[in-house]
């Protein structure tokens, strides 16, 4: 499978309908990105499983400022909706098929559990923080 191409309108639908999705933040002009490039495409043609999408971030600025993209190019592989891992610059192929088997191998029952505790942990903050700046009678 070749890459597809993610845009503020199609990005929601991907994402949610795929439980697997590698995401190549990259722009024209970038010279990492071009050299990512070939390395990224290979990897979607080994991995037919897997979804591999690429945002070109000067034409997608709003999907960039959502992901806080500050370098390019960033991979991004989003599991079940969650974003586990995340990382500026243009990685090697061992390396990115080492980061595909490790995102293979996570537990994602234990990944939803702890995302579930960190927003249960800020929430109770949020309630906390509340709460103190409450004039008092």
């Amino acid at each position: 499978m070749s890459t597809v191409e993610l845009t503020k309108e199609n990005f929601d639908e991907i994402v949610s309908a795929n439980n697997f999705v590698l995401i190549d933040f990259w722009a024209t002009w970038c010279g990492p990105c071009k050299q990512f490039a070939p390395v990224y495409e290979e990897a979607a043609e080994r991995h037919s499983d897997l979804v591999f999408g690429k945002i070109d971030t000067e034409a997608q600025p709003e999907l960039a400022a959502a992901f806080d993209i500050k370098s390019i190019p960033t991979l991004m592989i989003v599991r079940e909706n969650v974003a586990v891992f995340a990382q500026p610059g243009a990685l090697p192929e061992a390396a990115l098929e080492d980061v595909i088997g490790q995102a293979r191998n996570l537990d994602m029952a234990e990944v939803h559990k702890s995302v579930a505790e960190q927003q249960a942990a800020a929430e109770q903050q949020g309630a906390t923080a509340a709460a103190s700046e409450e004039p008092s009678a």
